[in-house]
Formats: structure tokens, sequence, C-alpha cells
């Protein structure tokens, strides 16, 4: 426990403007995602998004060790690649689908983190059912949060979801605790037993991001870059997520905004 840092009123109200402003970033691109935009040119009206809030990219030069410093202002992953998709030149084209992934920095040195996957044009039925099982496999796991209950409680009602409609679930990539660093503890598994694991307590502040394949769930390196994964046998993949805060009722989810998707009908409001 000692290693969570468990957010005062101040911390919260910090975490609050951070994730906000990160969703601000999401619905300012939304409009432009669409056939013919390239992942760099999304890349970019992040970047001038930020400028405008006064926060700056938590992954531009981000290095942890043994990686080489990332080059984006977000991710962009697009059909195949689980994550870390580097922006590129090549345009989006209809039937892609691709993951969007931001993380801000504010002046007062909160960090809010949030993704949303991004249909172009006309999508198969099949790229459109994962990301849905998928948006809802974040929200059953959202769901969990509550003082008391255990991160094993979250994995395991993604997991169990997950693997219910055929999908796998990435194990070698987490959600984590965020607050004045990118990445704090703990880790939050997307797969595990209930009753197990940490005990949440309320100010405690961390991601909840499944990455669903609808292939296998092994997963490999793509080339050099040192940052692009993909799935090993190339099937689709999608991943959404949110900043979540445990509240002494329940949790609230920071990085709600008004271009947020709409909510599955199974959740009832956005804090319990």
């Amino acid at each position: 426990m000692s290693s969570i840092t468990i957010k005062d009123a101040q911390g919260i109200a910090g975490m609050r403007e951070a994730c906000r402003l990160a969703s601000e970033v999401l619905d300012y691109i939304t409009p432009h995602i669409k056939p013919g935009i390239t992942t760099a040119e999304i890349d970019r009206l992040g970047a001038e998004c930020m400028v405008s809030q006064g926060t700056v990219s938590a992954t531009i030069g981000y290095q942890p060790p043994g990686y080489p410093p990332y080059p984006g202002h977000l991710c962009t992953s697009v059909n195949h690649v689980v994550c870390h998709g580097i922006p590129n030149d090549k345009p989006l084209k209809k039937g892609d689908i691709v993951n969007v992934d931001v993380t801000v920095i504010t002046k007062d040195g909160w960090y809010g983190d949030n993704s949303r996957m991004y249909m172009i044009g006309e999508c198969s039925i099949a790229a459109k059912r994962l990301s849905a099982l998928t948006y809802e496999a974040m929200w059953l796991g959202i769901q969990q949060v509550r003082p008391g209950a255990r991160l094993g409680d979250i994995g395991h009602a993604i997991q169990k979801f997950a693997e219910g409609h055929g999908l796998s679930v990435v194990r070698e990539f987490c959600g984590h605790g965020i607050g004045q660093k990118f990445h704090e503890d703990p880790q939050v598994l997307h797969y595990g037993r209930p009753g197990t694991g940490q005990e949440l307590v309320p100010g405690m502040t961390f991601t909840i991001e499944p990455m669903l394949n609808q292939g296998k769930r092994d997963i490999k390196e793509l080339g050099q870059d040192g940052w692009t994964i993909i799935t090993k046998d190339r099937s689709l993949s999608a991943q959404w997520e949110h900043t979540v805060l445990v509240t002494p009722t329940g949790y609230d989810v920071l990085t709600l905004s008004a271009g947020s998707p709409p909510l599955p009908p199974f959740v009832k409001a956005t804090t319990t």
C-alpha cells in the first residue's frame, strides 16, 4: 500500500482538471477522424489542442528504461496494432479501426489519461462488435470499483465477459495508478480472480484500459521502433481507457466528457 498514492481533496481536484483536459483533447480531434486523415495529422491536432489548453503531452519524449524516446504527442494504434502505435503519414481508409490514446500533464503536474476507438467509415460487423464489446468490458470493470473491492474483481469482470464473447485479453499491458506520475502503483490487470489483489480505498486514482483481441492473445513487437505492439496472428485489437477515482461510495470516472460515447445500457449513472 505504501507505494500507492492516495489523493487528498487538493489531489482529487488536480486529477479532475487533468482528466477533463485529457478527454477534451479527444473531443477536439473526434470530428476530424475520417477516411483520408493520417495519424500524423491526428497527432498534430492533439498537440494543437494541448497548446491551447496549456497542457503538455506526457508521451512525447517519454522514455522508460530500455526504450527509445516516444516520438508522438499521442498514440494511434490501427487495426492489428494493440498499443503504442506511432503516428505516421499513411492515410486511414474506410474499414480501418484506430485507438487514440491521450495523456496530458497540467501546469500543476497532474496527469490525465484516456483513449477511445474510432471506426473509419463503414467497418465490418466483426470490427464494430470488437470495439463495442471492449467498451462494455471496460465499463464492467469500472462498475466493480468501490471501497473494499479488490483489483482482482476488476480483472475478473473484464476477462469473464471478454472470453465469454470469444475475445482474448492481452496480458502484457495493464491499467495503472496515475497522479503526479504517469505510471504509479497499483497495476490494474484486465484478468484475474475475484477477491484477490490490492484492496481499493477512497482517493485511489487509476486507469482501466482493456486491450481485447479478436484472435489469440499473443502479441509481438512490430519492426524496430521499440514501441509498436501488434497481435501475433494479425487479428484486430481494440482498447478503451478511462481514469477512475475510488470515492467513499463507489467510483467516479474522471475522463468522461461531453464527447464521450454513450454509456452502455447496464451503467446506471457515471457515479455510484
